[in-house]
Formats: C-alpha cells, sequence, structure tokens
C-alpha cells in the first residue's frame, strides 16, 4: 500500500495538545517550587524528581514507608462545580495521613494527572492545590505526569492520583505491637466528609434531586460548598503529637473507605478490643443531612463515611490530656473517643463487634450507643 496523500492524520486532531500541556506546566512550576527544600535536585521539568537522601544516614535503622492514592469520584463535584483548586488537598491527605499513621515523616510526593483534554488553567489549578497541600504536610513536590486521554475521558473529565514517601525509624514505628489494654482512642475531627464516600453521597442527592446550587440552612452554605470543603491533612500535626508525647502515642489509625470502626480495628493487636461510644461526639450536620435525605441506614453511613472523625490516635493513658491540649494549639478538634480493652463482654446489649477488615486479622472494635445529631 501506498502512504497516503495529502497532510494526513496530526497528533493534535488525534486530540492531544503538546503545546497546551507545556502551558500548564509553565503555569504549575512556581507553585511546584515553593515545595522544594535543598533536598530536592534537578530543578523543574525532568525524567525523574532527585531528593537527596543523606541525611538519612543519620538514622539508626530509616525504614521507608510509601502509600498510593486517588481522590475517587469527589472529582465529579469539582468539575461540575468547576473549582480545581482545593482537590489537591484530598489528594495528598489521602496519601500522607496513611504513611504518617506508621509514624513516617512523609519526604517527597508525585502526581498523575489523567484528562480528556487538557486546559492549561485548570491542570495548573489542580497542581497548585496539590503543592499547597504538600506545604501543609511539609512535603516536596517532586515531580508529576499530566496525560491527555481523549476518547476515554471526555473533554471536560479527568481523575488524579499521587504516591508519597517517607522515613520512619524501626524502633519507632506506630502500629498494633504498642498498643496496650487501657490505652485511649483520641478522636481528631474532620473538616467533612473528605474524599471517601462520594458513590453514595452522589446516589442520595441524585435521587432527592438536589441540585449543588442548592443553599442548604443547616450547613450554612450550598451544598456544592459542603461537598468540595477540602480533606483535612493531618500529617505534620500527628508528628507533632508524637513528638510532644514523648513515646504516649502508640498508633494512629487513618478514617477512610471502610468507616470509623474497620480502620481503627486494622492498628490493634488480636485480643484486644476498642469501644467507642457513638454519643462521645456530636455529628457534624452533613453527614446526619445524606442519612435524612437519602434514608441512608446507619449501618451504611457508620461503614462508609468518617462521621466526623478523620484520625484517631491512640494514646498511654497519662498522655491524654496533654495530646487534646496540644491538638487544640494546633487548631485541631479533638476529644476521647473510647478505651482499649479485652475481648470479655462481648455480649453486651447493643454492642456491635467490627474485626477483619481490610484482609488484616487483628483486633476489634466495639460500637455502642447512639450517635447525637443535635
Amino acid at each position: 500500500m501506498s502512504a497516503a496523500q495529502g497532510p494526513g492524520v496530526t497528533y493534535a486532531e488525534a486530540g492531544v495538545d503538546t503545546h497546551a500541556g507545556d502551558k500548564a506546566v509553565e503555569l504549575m512550576k512556581d507553585a511546584v517550587r515553593a515545595t522544594h527544600g535543598p533536598q530536592v535536585l534537578g530543578g523543574f521539568g525532568g525524567f525523574a524528581g532527585l531528593y537527596d537522601a543523606s541525611a538519612l544516614v543519620g538514622y539508626r535503622r530509616p525504614l521507608l514507608a510509601t502509600s498510593t492514592d486517588g481522590v475517587g469520584t469527589k472529582v465529579a463535584i469539582a468539575q461540575a462545580m468547576d473549582i480545581h483548586d482545593t482537590i489537591g488537598f484530598d489528594l495528598v491527605g489521602m496519601v500522607v495521613d496513611d504513611i504518617v499513621v506508621v509514624g513516617a515523616k512523609p519526604l517527597f510526593m508525585t502526581d498523575y494527572i489523567a484528562c480528556g483534554r487538557v486546559v492549561p488553567e485548570r491542570i495548573a489549578d489542580i497542581v497548585r492545590g496539590i503543592a499547597a497541600a504538600c506545604e501543609v504536610a511539609g512535603t516536596a513536590l517532586v515531580g508529576g505526569e499530566t496525560a491527555e486521554h481523549p476518547g476515554l475521558l471526555g473533554p471536560e473529565e479527568y481523575d488524579v492520583a499521587g504516591a508519597a514517601t517517607g522515613v520512619v525509624e524501626a524502633d519507632e514505628v506506630l502500629g498494633p505491637d504498642r498498643v496496650r489494654a487501657g490505652d485511649v482512642l483520641v478522636a481528631l475531627g474532620s473538616s467533612g466528609l473528605h474524599s471517601n464516600g462520594y458513590s453514595l453521597v452522589r446516589k442520595v442527592i441524585e435521587v432527592a434531586g438536589w441540585g449543588l446550587e442548592r443553599h442548604v440552612p443547616e450547613l450554612g452554605r450550598t451544598l456544592g460548598e459542603e461537598l468540595l470543603v477540602p480533606t483535612r491533612v493531618y500529617a505534620s500535626d500527628c508528628l507533632a503529637l508524637v513528638e510532644r508525647a514523648a513515646g504516649g502515642v502508640h498508633a494512629f489509625s487513618h478514617v477512610t473507605g471502610g468507616g470509623l470502626a474497620a480502620n481503627v480495628a486494622r492498628v490493634l493487636p488480636a485480643g484486644l478490643v476498642a469501644e467507642v461510644a457513638r454519643g462521645s461526639w456530636l455529628l457534624p450536620p452533613v453527614f446526619d443531612l445524606v442519612r435524612t435525605l437519602g434514608g441512608v441506614p446507619w449501618g451504611d453511613l457508620e461503614n462508609t463515611l468518617n462521621l466526623g472523625v478523620g484520625m484517631v490516635a491512640i494514646v498511654a493513658p497519662e498522655s491524654v490530656d496533654g495530646v487534646v491540649a496540644h491538638a487544640a494549639e494546633l487548631g485541631l478538634p479533638a476529644w476521647e473517643l473510647g478505651v482499649v480493652g479485652d475481648l470479655s463482654g462481648l455480649d453486651a446489649p447493643g454492642a456491635e463487634l467490627v474485626s477483619g477488615t481490610k484482609g488484616v486479622q487483628a483486633g476489634a472494635v466495639r460500637m455502642t450507643g447512639e450517635y447525637r445529631t443535635s
């Protein structure tokens, strides 16, 4: 066969605009550079990000911690509202706050954005949000990728993902090995829905026929504004709590998909159960709105959303007051959530036991009482 005559098919005609990608990079680079300390080498735009790890030689036995995640269907809310500079906090929070659970300091992060069409200003907004959240977390944004996928994603659609690496001393790793009966659960409040359960939330508002522009008096803002509240990034504050408590913080649990009980159970040793009193905090209005608007059963709500608790610290009894007070100094709502005990009394009336989640055979959580909504 002879080659086709005429101008032929160009990459731009196939739906990929490399010039738009270059413009997006130009718009975002200052925000990315703002996260770079002297440990980041090689400047901006290389094939790989370089991070000077020579500081690790000062560790006795450094362990690297890594995590990767995305934002989920919350991006659909950002796209519908055409607001893209906050979704980065959701991405960074989902990634670095899994690392801090083991006591690791997040060192650096990379991001990946897939879109149907590169709109430079939109991509730059997304990355600026990621960079701003990395600054809050004390993490360098050392690289990323924007991929244009015409025909796979619609022109206005995109998805984001990221990965991060951190470091912790081997003898300072937090987790089940440190948790003992008598330890106290301290809740760190969420900023809202964070970035889990949006498939349920979006289905509820679809069935109810509510628009994102609808003003909701009990929320004090529009529905869309509430649904787009950024995830609280806990990493640097959690590390500060660990340092101040001087060994008093034994474990953290990041409350993401699966809800409070399932995630706390993952960081308890086998044979221990944490008892959580549902009435120990006031349910933020957005969660009760989802429940009542959609007729969502309490069990589904509890197993899907964070219900106002974004992170849980498991703390030695003598350190509880100090942790709660220091959290308040950091601007974090904190309160006693429950206590860790043994497996006795599991037949108590109204006790609901959650264990064996995420394939981890560890401890268990017993939820008791009822939630307070007012």
